[in-house]
């Protein structure tokens, strides 16, 4: 005949985990590899920082012009300035050349008209 023995299951502990110590020249280490890619970006960004404009000349624009005159609204400025458009059209390019917030207007204003409604 067989016999069956049973025994408790053998319990393995794990090895005793060792605790990193880094030494004084090994934070250096880690404190210079972690600041690499800060300095090397703003490196980059030194250097190609001014190619945006290369050229020596001089960029003027000059705009039609016209004086905001008492009871005047940017509607009837459209209207004036491009008189075969929609006013809409006109009214939203002024607003976006002359940078207005709103369509208040102060009297003695110089707003000045899009280049494709002056003429």
């Amino acid at each position: 005949m067989s016999s069956i023995t049973v025994t408790a299951p053998s319990i393995r502990r794990p090895a005793a985990a060792t605790r990193l110590r880094l030494t004084a020249r090994g934070r250096r280490v880690l404190l210079a590899l972690a600041a690499l890619p800060l300095a090397i970006g703003l490196a980059f960004a030194a250097l190609s920082g001014g190619s945006a404009y290369a050229g020596g000349d001089e960029v003027t624009a000059s705009f039609e012009t016209v004086t905001v005159m008492p009871g005047d609204t940017l509607w009837s400025i459209a209207e004036d300035v491009a008189p075969g458009v929609d006013p809409r059209e006109v009214v939203d390019a002024l607003r976006q050349l002359n940078l207005l917030d709103g369509g208040v207007l102060m009297v003695g204003e110089e707003l000045a008209i899009p280049a494709a409604y002056a003429g």
